[in-house]
């Protein structure tokens, strides 16, 4: 078992709850910018966490030459579920470069400082979901400002971990 893509399908089971939320929104309110926010809008909160995953494990990670989402080129939640699927390629192929080598470090320029930074597999993974992690908070917390009561899209109850488990097991 791969430790890194069993977290990964846990992160994506959770992201589906974020997205059913998002599909709940008007677009008007999926796309309107939020006072107190960083990233202004639901939208374009969802497209940084998407960058996000693209400039560390994409970029800095496998040295792939990646072009980031832009937010204004996402139309819709449908749009965003299509970036996100590039995304969990990305991070599939980022495991697999890596598998088993967690600690092994790698050096690269980050465009707000002027050294070189030296970062583990480990670190880069784990940056790149908890920082999903901060962000769909706030996209929650967005919601509710827009009058949504969202239904609770972090934990991970034992019976659907339950039926996560079985159903990835179909799928083999």
């Amino acid at each position: 078992m791969n430790l890194l893509k069993s977290q990964y399908d846990l992160i994506k089971y959770t992201r589906e709850q974020l997205f059913s939320l998002c599909e709940q929104l008007d677009h008007d309110d999926y796309v309107k910018e939020i006072e107190g926010f960083g990233w202004g809008s639901v939208r374009n909160l969802h497209a940084h966490v998407a960058e996000c995953y693209q400039s560390w494990l994409g970029k800095f990670g496998l040295k792939k030459n990646i072009t980031p989402v832009n937010p204004e080129n996402v139309r819709n939640v449908k749009y965003m579920r299509e970036v996100f699927n590039e995304i969990d390629t990305l991070v599939c192929s980022f495991i697999d470069e890596y598998e088993g080598k967690y600690e092994y470090k790698l050096t690269g320029r980050v465009p707000w400082q002027e050294d070189h930074e030296e970062l583990s597999v480990l670190w880069l993974f784990t940056h790149t979901t908890t920082h999903e992690f901060h962000h769909k908070g706030q996209i929650v917390s967005m919601a509710r400002q827009l009058g949504y009561i969202p239904s609770d899209t972090d934990l991970l109850t034992p019976t659907d971990m339950k039926n996560l488990l079985n159903r990835s097991d179909t799928n083999v």
